[in-house]
C-alpha cells in the first residue's frame, strides 16, 4: 500500500464518546469519522465486537449530524423583518 494513503482507523483506535464526545464535533470531522467507518465495516475485516463497537459510534455520529442539519435548517428559517436571528439550541425551538 502507499505510504500516502489515508487508512481508517480501526475499531480499536476509533474514539470513544468519553474521548471525543460527538456534541463538540464539528459536522465535518463527524462526516469524514462517519465514512471512515462505513469503509472499514464494508471492508469486511472487523471482528464481531469491532463491528458492534464501530456500528454504535456511527450511530452517535449520525445522530450528531442529524442534529446538526436540523439545528442549521431551522436557524435559515427564523427570521425576523429580513434579519437572521440566532437559533437558541437550548430552547430547541427558537423562541
Amino acid at each position: 500500500m502507499d505510504r500516502n494513503q489515508s487508512v481508517p482507523p480501526s475499531a480499536d483506535e476509533l474514539p470513544t464518546p468519553e474521548g471525543n464526545a460527538a456534541n463538540a464535533m464539528k459536522f465535518e470531522t463527524a462526516v469524514v469519522e462517519l465514512e471512515q467507518i462505513v469503509q472499514k465495516m464494508e471492508s469486511g475485516q472487523l471482528s464481531l465486537e469491532e463491528s458492534i463497537a464501530a456500528y454504535k459510534r456511527g450511530s452517535e455520529l449520525l445522530q450528531h449530524c442529524q442534529r446538526q442539519l436540523s439545528d442549521a435548517e431551522r436557524q435559515i428559517q427564523i427570521l425576523e423583518n429580513g434579519t437572521l436571528r440566532d437559533f437558541d439550541t437550548a430552547l430547541g425551538d427558537g423562541q
